[in-house]
């Protein structure tokens, strides 16, 4: 380590240095993020040394108060945010200040080069601490590692090409930012508006948050997860909801859990509104936050739900788990399974409610998370009994309007009806003119139409309900009822005609269909494709097409309906044996 008194100067990178340009340079009136950004920070070094202090006792300050400390000096214009969290070596200082998380900085320049703005893409890129040169001359950080024999360093820049390096004096564990505000930007050395900023971006952060000379913190460090429901109102979880996602659209649903059996969970769950995550959003991937006794235990916990229940966010706190476990042997202990188990039926609950309670925003969550409930149905074999009542689908009575559930569908079943009828597509409008549809039209049997994607895969997971099998419209071998329409053949062409364009759709066609026959099915189409009995499931093939590329269309059975007026009219043609060009076109 070196101990050399003249400062280092260490050059940026390339993709830094245009970071910084355009950042010294924004002018946006919402400059004031870059507070919320420092003290993210803070929260996250005061975390880790919490996390530290599970086991080890054997660091710098082991007594400080767990806390963060901002103050401003007007007439100076000088700003300064302190924290007693894990600190930083010279090595750490370099990596977390001088590198900007890998590819963090590239990827936020390319977005802004795709018309985003500074202030809405900071935070998601590893860009947060950058922001202070959006306010400041210049911002010098002192600090010192939680290790014993660590000494203090000071990294100073001015949002220029390079930034320095040099030893520091500082006795206590933690880190300071020194700023230096411009002249613009001098507001942010008041401190009133430093406690605005604080109770408007970092309320719930679990610290205290110290503003000047307060003895009081600034910050209402509510674990809201841990209050009674009947004590959450709608205004302060929504509040927890926006500091803990940035995401200020209203979350269609609130969980909330509190138990002591079988494990002891407080929880507070959301839904956003919307599957996309927003360039705001201040949750990089999928998890919940875990917290044992208010210590954070892991950023994002991934065994907490089950993979198709990702989009949900929240907070989730046992006293239950042991408290010397590791962040990494957290995901294999037997209280996170219970905690699952909780935890999942209590959302799948929350969603069922939803559904009877308010059909509306029962609809909006199934256009937004229905791909994650069909995974769910394909790839969870313990969920889908669970999963079954959330499914939704659109068919032959409904249109696009209103998706219905399976029990909405067999409600309405025809009390001769034995099976639940499908038909595969690829959007609605396409299959409802489907001349598989005609038998089920004039018996008025409704169909549903599986217009996704991910149907192929959901229906894996979906082989009956209620005793009722699912059955492909598009089967040859479909049992089904005679139809007193279908079955009347008094206008049907002779068996001989017939036979004769039979032939000849055979012989232009050749090993393109595996057979042409009479349909005893179509109504008011004049033919029909169906898959030979012996085919593999028509799912499965759909599921093929989209994702192999040397898919190959499967042979199928061409079926002819003897009473349409088009076919009666080819076969008149080739009767009297005239316009074999026009017949062998059609």
């Amino acid at each position: 380590m070196t101990t050399a008194t003249v400062p280092e100067t260490v050059e940026f990178r390339a993709e830094i240095r245009q970071l910084l340009n355009i950042l010294v340079h924004s002018l946006y009136t919402d400059r004031e993020i870059f507070l919320r950004e420092l003290v993210s920070n803070a929260s996250d070094a005061l975390n880790r040394i919490q996390f530290e202090m599970l086991t080890e006792r054997d660091m710098l300050d082991p007594e400080a108060e767990l806390a963060i400390k901002i103050t401003g000096d007007p007439k100076e214009r000088t700003l300064t945010i302190a924290d007693t969290g894990i600190g930083m070596t010279r090595e750490e200082l370099v990596e977390n200040l001088g590198t900007i998380a890998h590819s963090g900085a590239a990827a936020f320049l390319q977005s802004l080069q795709n018309g985003k703005r500074p202030a809405d893409l900071i935070g998601q890129f590893g860009v947060g601490f950058y922001s202070v040169f959006m306010v400041a001359e210049e911002a010098r950080v002192v600090s010192r590692s939680y290790r014993p024999d660590a000494s203090a360093w000071a990294w100073t820049a001015s949002g220029g090409d390079s930034y320095t390096l040099e030893p520091a004096d500082k006795s206590e564990r933690g880190t300071t930012i020194h700023v230096k505000l411009k002249g613009d930007a001098a507001e942010f050395a008041e401190a009133h508006r430093l406690e605005q900023i604080v109770r408007k971006h970092s309320d719930f952060v679990s610290f205290p948050i110290y503003v000047g000379d307060h003895a009081q913190a600034a910050n209402r460090q509510t674990a809201l997860w841990r209050q009674a429901s009947s004590e959450i109102t709608d205004e302060a979880a929504g509040d927890f909801y926006k500091q803990l996602t940035l995401d200020f659209e209203k979350p269609l649903a609130r969980i909330h859990l509190n138990t002591d059996a079988p494990v002891q969970i407080h929880a507070l769950l959301f839904i956003p509104a919307k599957a996309e995550r927003g360039l705001l959003s201040l949750r990089k991937e999928a998890g919940l936050k875990l917290y044992s006794r208010k210590i954070l235990i892991q950023e994002y916990s991934k065994d907490l739900l089950p993979q198709h229940l990702r989009f949900v966010d929240g907070v989730v706190d046992s006293e239950d788990l042991p408290l010397n476990v590791s962040r990494e042997s957290v995901q294999a202990d037997k209280v996170m399974e219970r905690i699952q188990t909780a935890l999942t039926h209590k959302v799948v609950d929350t969603l069922k409610d939803l559904a009877a309670q308010d059909a509306e925003k029962y609809r909006q969550f199934w256009k937004q998370y229905s791909p994650f409930i069909k995974e769910g149905m394909a790839t969870d074999i313990g969920a889908r009994d669970k999963l079954i009542p959330l499914l939704r689908f659109y068919s032959s009575r409904t249109g696009d309007n209103e998706p219905a559930s399976l029990a909405e569908y067999v409600g309405r079943m025809p009390s001769k009806q034995r099976a639940i009828y499908f038909i595969l597509g690829d959007e609605v409008k396409s299959v409802a003119r489907s001349p598989h549809l005609d038998y089920f039209r004039e018996e008025n049997i409704e169909v549903l139409f599986l217009v996704d994607p991910l149907d192929g895969f959901m229906l894996a997971g979906l082989q009956t309900y209620e005793g009722f099998p699912l059955k492909n419209v598009d089967d040859a071998g479909l049992d089904l009822p005679e139809s007193g329409k279908v079955k009347d053949n008094s206008d049907a062409i002779p068996p001989a005609e017939f036979e004769a364009l039979a032939n000849r759709i055979k012989s232009r066609l050749g090993d393109r269909v595996t057979d042409v026959r009479a349909s005893d099915r179509l109504v008011d189409s004049p033919a029909r494709l169906v898959s030979p009995e012996d085919a593999p499931r028509r799912e499965r093939e759909r599921v093929r097409r989209l994702i192999d590329k040397d898919y190959t269309v499967p042979k199928k059975i061409l079926e002819i309906n003897r009473k349409h007026p088009l076919v009666k009219n080819l076969a008149g043609l080739i009767a009297t044996k005239m316009s074999d060009s026009v017949v062998d076109d059609c």
